[in-house]
């Protein structure tokens, strides 16, 4: 499972990174640079976050519910904290679709992370005869 996790985020990655390029081709005024830091960013918070949560999942179900809440916390303040920090130092020539695609990061690698660990949760929870 946690193959199969890497590698989807490695796609997930490889195409939000296309995406952007393609992106940024037809509209230069996107900050290809903003997002493509958000989307390394995001990355490796999700394999981070998945790592934490993924010790707790054999533990009591308690402690993998606040395993997700506090991933999902901490993946949200640190992306509230640089998109706020790149809101603030680029006040003259700031971009808002680019900040709304950076909250899109955010939101399609919690999805795939929270799906994913539902999954997770469930097979590991289910009664083996």
């Amino acid at each position: 499972m946690k193959n199969k996790f890497i590698i989807t985020v490695v796609a997930v990655f490889v195409s939000l990174a296309t995406s952007f390029y393609y992106l940024h081709q037809q509209y230069p005024v996107i900050d290809i640079q903003a997002l493509s830091g958000g989307n390394v960013l995001m990355a490796l918070l999700t394999i981070f976050t998945y790592f934490i949560v993924k010790k707790q999942v054999n533990e009591r179900p308690q402690a993998f519910v606040r395993g997700v809440y506090s991933a999902t916390f901490l993946k949200l303040l640190i992306c509230l904290v640089a998109i706020v920090g790149y809101a603030m130092f680029n006040k003259d020539h700031l971009h808002k679709p680019s900040l709304f695609m950076l909250f899109g990061i955010y939101v399609v690698y919690t999805a795939i992370e929270t799906a994913t660990l539902m999954k997770m949760a469930k097979n590991d929870n289910t009664p083996k005869n």
